[in-house]
């Protein structure tokens, strides 16, 4: 898995040449991630192309039906898909092309995660980097504007600032309509030149709203397509608001882009902690044979922020907290941690598990949900805002800012388990986090030493996701001394002091990802059906009975009704601060 690899990217043949490694005889310690971009590459198809179709997009047409033929069936036979190029071959080069460069996204996030894998050598020996966007820019002005977000986790490092000077040499900017096809030509004209008659394999980023997606993957594909490698569009959340926009997003990307071209990014997948699940879970005997309703009496996702949406309301109003949070980051941790073994570590065989959970989940029902909204409050002489006093905030809105929920899978190893999840912002502290709580022990020959509340003495497992990563495992302990005074203690793995090497951001790996090919962290789209499916009822249940939200106070723990779900499904949430996370 890429976290096990991450050091190893200097071997990749990248624009660092001290690497020992040959890229195409890589080291013991390589081999494995080797060998999961070698499978995914293989299995990737190029956008139809040939020397006239090629030359045709080079004299960028302006006529819409002509750039169209490109893509329409030959009478002739198809033949048969060839292996996608290595990118990280010499006689290769990858474009990057960042669609909304110009956004905060793209500053705050895609640039400076490029900047890190270029500085770790994670990058081809030839790429070129494009910012596009409708803003008036140079390269100069580009440039400038990227330096100032290029305080990674590596800005402390030694050589960092020959790196950026390095790296910024690679940027460069096309300013365009997201709409138009002899914009993109134009940009086609000006990789090619960049690309210098190798290989070309191009990566567009889009950054920019959902509304104009289509726009762009049309003429991205229709007119800057690459005519001998692969192209591949990277598309973020969120995907549609319902199943129903969400399908048809899917059916008209599908006009332009195969399948195995469209990379859905949901950056949750690509933190550390839950790339780990896995590897806890799959190369741990003491655990596997404990994850089953045998052992296991409830799992709780928790996400929660300790902000609003501090003027960026007019978005979040649009899609309300669950389809924010809950329908993609927490569900597809959900599915990761209560997915079957798969038969091997590749994509597709861990994207099919994850379907099968989704699948096998029970509706969701409005009694099961719990929505709130923050308001306004004083807290050491601090008048916080309420989320209607957003001014990007329509007047008297009744979008959720907190949802707090209960699912249920219905199959052998989880039949009854209740998995909470709840999700908010403006609460106490910021968090995310998967906490297990294991099945009291039956005849638990220490029950007097608790007293009545059994909670006290259950094993937990905590897998904290940020910040501060951490996973441990409470257990019961005596406490050293003449009696028998029991206390909870923590086996506990703290990452920031067990390991030195800075943890990657997502947005790191799933570039990594993307770039060579390995789809694993990313969502195929009937994974997206299916997620979809189990959201949209209540939603528009929601929606359709306009029903007021539990009003609770900047600051606090969330309305009080998520503690009633919880309790009715005879679960207390872990994250009620009684117990020490270090």
């Amino acid at each position: 898995m890429a976290s096990l690899h991450w050091t190893q990217c200097a071997r990749l043949g990248s624009s660092s040449s001290s690497s020992s490694h040959s890229p195409f005889h890589p080291s013991p310690l390589s081999s494995h991630r080797v060998s999961f971009s070698r499978l995914s590459l293989a299995s990737n198809i190029s956008l139809p192309s040939s020397s006239s179709s090629s030359s045709a997009l080079q004299n960028a047409p302006s006529n819409n039906s002509d750039l169209l033929s490109v893509k329409s069936p030959s009478p002739s036979p198809s033949p048969s898909p060839s292996p996608s190029p290595d990118p990280f071959l010499n006689d290769s080069t990858v474009s990057i092309t960042v669609v909304g460069a110009s956004g905060d996204l793209a500053k705050k996030k895609i640039f400076p995660a490029l900047f890190a894998l270029f500085y770790e050598d994670c990058l081809p020996k030839h790429f070129t980097i494009y910012g596009y966007a409708r803003s008036k820019m140079t390269d100069a002005e580009l440039r400038n504007m990227v330096s100032k977000t290029l305080t990674c986790r590596i800005d402390k490092r030694h050589n960092c600032t020959q790196k950026i000077d390095q790296f910024l040499k690679r940027c460069f900017y096309h300013s365009g309509q997201y709409d138009s096809l002899d914009n993109f030509a134009l940009l086609h004209n000006k990789l090619k030149e960049h690309e210098g008659g190798r290989t070309s394999n191009r990566l567009f980023y889009l950054s920019i709203p959902p509304n104009i997606f289509i726009d762009a993957v049309k003429c991205a594909s229709l007119s800057a397509s690459s005519g001998n490698g692969w192209t591949r569009v990277i598309v973020e959340k969120p995907f549609g608001r319902d199943s129903e926009s969400s399908a048809a997003l899917t059916k008209s990307l599908k006009q332009y882009l195969t399948e195995d071209q469209i990379f859905r990014i949901d950056h949750y997948l690509g933190k550390e902690l839950v790339e780990n699940l896995s590897v806890l879970r799959f190369s741990n005997l003491i655990f596997e044979p404990l994850w089953s309703r045998q052992y296991i009496r409830n799992v709780q996702l928790i996400f929660s922020e300790d902000f609003g949406t501090e003027g960026r309301g007019g978005y979040f109003d649009h899609y309300g907290i669950i389809r924010d949070i809950m329908q993609n980051h927490l569900l597809q941790i959900l599915a990761l941690f209560a997915m079957e073994t798969p038969v091997s570590l590749d994509a597709e065989d861990i994207r099919n598990e994850k379907v099968k959970v989704l699948r096998s989940m029970r509706p969701l029902q409005l009694e099961d949900v719990v929505i709130g909204q923050y308001k306004s409050h004083t807290r050491g002489g601090v008048t916080y805002p309420a989320y209607i006093d957003d001014k990007t905030v329509p007047s008297g809105s009744l979008t959720p800012t907190f949802a707090a929920a209960a699912l249920f899978i219905d199959n052998a190893r989880w039949d009854g388990v209740p998995f909470l999840m709840k999700a908010g912002k403006a609460l106490h502290n910021k968090r995310a986090e998967i906490r297990v709580q294991f099945r009291h022990v039956p005849g638990n020959l220490y029950n007097r030493n608790f007293g009545t509340d059994l909670d006290r003495a259950t094993n937990e497992l905590v897998i904290r996701v940020q910040p501060d990563e951490a996973i441990y495992l409470k257990i019961n302990n005596k406490v050293p001394g003449l009696g028998m005074k029991l206390d909870r203690s923590n086996l506990n793995l703290h990452y920031a002091a067990r390991y030195s090497k800075e943890i990657p951001d997502a947005y790191e790996r799933l570039l990594l990802d993307a770039i060579e090919g390995e789809r694993r962290l990313f969502i195929r789209s009937d994974e997206l059906d299916a997620a979809w499916s189990l959201f949209t009822p209540v939603l528009k249940e929601l929606e359709e009975k306009k029903i007021i939200p539990e009003y609770y106070p900047y600051g606090s723990r969330g309305p009080v009704g998520a503690h009633y779900l919880a309790a009715r499904h005879n679960v207390r949430w872990g994250d009620l601060g009684t117990d020490v996370d270090h």
